[in-house]
């Protein structure tokens, strides 16, 4: 007899078949879940170093607002202790025009005048006081005008000042003057 060939060869060949499309869906399986894995661990890496990026990045900037803060603070005691520095040097450098202000007022004071207050608010100096006679304050109005360190001397007021008996012993005044510095004085002089 011929060879004939019995055995159920294409169904061992679709059983063999069947085993292989198993065995390469197992594998592609299995290779599919292994990309996703190193795909999922490759994708937590890089969110892991982005993390580690971003939290180094707020240290340095609250260091740096840390710095801001710090310069802030010392621009202002700067500012601060600038402001104090020229009021310092403003009330050292005022130091002996207040003296020559006062001698001033001394060397313009005529006989028979004398002062009863004197107040000072800035550049204004208010000057109250008592004359035995009138010409004894309009001297005294032209001596603060013609001084260097006065300048504007104004009357604002006059009265008679009298006795118990009622008789006139002299006339007190209020006379407002203004400060001025002795090189202003020399500046418009030159002029």
């Amino acid at each position: 007899m011929a060879n004939i060939n019995l055995r159920p060869w294409r169904a061992e060949l679709r059983k063999e078949r069947q085993q292989q499309f198993v065995l390469v869906l197992l594998f592609v399986c299995v290779a599919a879940v292994a990309a996703v894995y190193s795909w999922n661990k490759y994708v937590d890496e890089l969110i892991s170093v982005q993390k580690n990026r971003n939290n180094f990045l707020t240290e340095q900037i609250n260091i740096q607002k840390k710095k801001i803060d710090e310069i802030k603070t010392l621009q202002e005691e700067r500012t601060k202790l600038v402001e104090r520095m020229n009021v310092i040097q403003a009330l050292q450098g005022d130091r002996p025009v207040i003296v020559r202000v006062f001698d001033e007022l001394v060397r313009t004071l005529p006989d028979g005048v004398y002062y009863e207050e004197v107040s000072k608010k800035g550049a204004i100096i208010s000057l109250n006081g008592v004359a035995d006679k009138p010409s004894s304050i309009s001297d005294l109005l032209r001596n603060l005008d013609a001084s260097q360190w006065f300048d504007n001397a104004f009357l604002k007021d006059i009265k008679a000042v009298k006795d118990a008996s009622g008789e006139q012993t002299g006339n007190s005044f209020n006379i407002v003057v203004q400060q001025s510095s002795p090189r202003k004085a020399t500046e418009t002089e030159g002029q």
